[in-house]
């Protein structure tokens, strides 16, 4: 069953299609420290007579992380601070992991998180486990509203939901500064959070 769940236009990618090719950044130090090493990159490109489109994402890896560490800063010098937001090891079935041990999760405040980046962003995305309708909503600088997408119910495992756990959620806009996942009175785990800066365009000649 795919792992996807969309009430809004916009287009969605596949996670195949997010694995993209890294720029501007020491790929060697990245596999090194915190950002996931075991991807693969492929280069989508646009191309043209002279230029090349090319998405710089980056996939979050926690498993340096300690349970119940605050995250904030740890991830700021790739572009991304969070607010609201702690990592943990589910020990309740009902919220599986997809990838990894651990996962981010709102806390204090439950049923929010918020992730702010220090550049715009066109694309974010996450597999989301939540015991509530959860929406997930893209700012601009000013803080107004570019677009949401909203994951229609609970999907906790051995539940009776259509949707399977760990639901892939994306959102895709030009000049994205931050994100929010909202779950009104409900708990969520997010995995494999991913963003996409801006497209940049080099030169092939």
């Amino acid at each position: 069953m795919l792992k996807q769940a969309c009430l809004q236009s916009h287009q969605q990618l596949k996670f195949e299609d997010h694995k993209l090719m890294l720029d501007n950044f020491d790929i060697q130090n990245i596999h090194n420290q915190m950002v996931d090493s075991s991807f693969h990159c492929q280069m989508h490109t646009a191309l043209d007579t002279e230029k090349m489109a090319i998405p710089n994402c980056i996939y979050l890896n926690l498993e340096d992380l300690k349970c119940f560490e605050v995250i904030k800063h740890q991830y700021q010098k790739w572009g991304i601070v969070f607010d609201n937001c702690i990592a943990i090891q589910p020990s309740n079935p009902a919220f599986p992991t997809d990838s990894s041990l651990m996962v981010m999760m709102g806390a204090p405040k439950g049923g929010y998180l918020e992730a702010t980046f220090l550049q715009p962003v066109q694309f974010v995305s996450a597999f989301v486990t939540s015991s509530q309708r959860l929406v997930l909503s893209a700012y601009d600088r000013d803080r107004q509203l570019l677009t949401q997408t909203v994951l229609p119910g609970a999907n906790l495992a051995n539940s009776d939901s259509a949707v399977p756990p760990n639901t892939l959620l994306s959102v895709t806009a030009n000049d994205i500064y931050s994100v929010t996942f909202c779950a009104f009175d409900g708990q969520f785990t997010i995995d494999n959070f991913c963003f996409c800066f801006q497209s940049k365009s080099i030169k092939t000649r």
